[in-house]
C-alpha cells in the first residue's frame, strides 16, 4: 500500500467522520479507525505526549468501543437527552506525508443543541490518516478544543 493519500480523499474521509458522528452511526465510526488508532483530547495546548499527560480523552481501539457502546447504551449519562449535532470540516492544511499515510490539520466547528440551548464549539484538528488494504482509516485524531476549560462540560458525544 504504498499509494500517496491525496489531499481530496482525506478531506472525504473527515467529512464522512463528521457525517456519522452527527447522525450517531458509531459503528460505522468505529470501521473508519485503524486497529492502532488514538483518538485524543488533550486538556492542555501544545502538549505532545498525550500518553503521560491528563486528558478529556484518550481512546484507544478498545476505549473507542467502550466509549461507543456507553453512548449507544439508555444506562448512560452520555446518552441521557443527548444533543443533536451538526458540525463542519474545513481548512484542511497537508502537514506531513509518508509513503501511506497522511497528516491533516483542520478547523472544526461543531453546534450542539440540547435542552434548548444552542453552543458552539471551536477547534483544531490534527489528523492522521494511513491507506490500508480495507480503504482510508483514521490513525490519529486530536481534537484541540479551543476553550478546553469549559467546551467539554457534559458532552454527551464524541468531538
Amino acid at each position: 500500500m504504498t499509494q500517496k493519500i491525496t489531499l481530496e480523499e482525506a478531506a472525504a474521509l473527515l467529512w464522512q467522520e463528521a457525517d456519522l458522528l452527527d447522525h450517531r452511526e458509531y459503528d460505522a465510526w468505529l470501521n473508519l479507525w485503524s486497529d492502532d488508532g488514538i483518538y485524543v483530547v488533550p486538556i492542555e495546548k501544545g502538549v505532545e505526549d498525550f500518553a503521560n499527560r491528563l486528558n478529556y480523552a484518550y481512546d484507544d481501539g478498545e476505549m473507542r468501543r467502550m466509549r461507543v457502546a456507553r453512548l449507544k447504551s439508555s444506562y448512560s449519562m452520555s446518552a441521557i437527552a443527548a444533543a443533536d449535532t451538526i458540525r463542519t470540516v474545513s481548512r484542511f492544511v497537508v502537514t506531513g506525508e509518508r509513503s501511506n499515510e497522511i497528516d491533516i490539520r483542520a478547523a472544526q466547528i461543531l453546534v450542539e443543541y440540547r435542552r434548548d440551548k444552542t453552543r458552539p464549539i471551536a477547534a483544531n484538528v490534527d489528523v492522521t490518516v494511513r491507506r490500508t488494504e480495507n480503504g482510508l482509516k483514521l490513525v490519529k485524531k486530536v481534537i484541540w478544543l479551543a476553550h478546553s476549560e469549559e467546551a467539554v462540560s457534559g458532552v454527551g458525544y464524541l468531538l
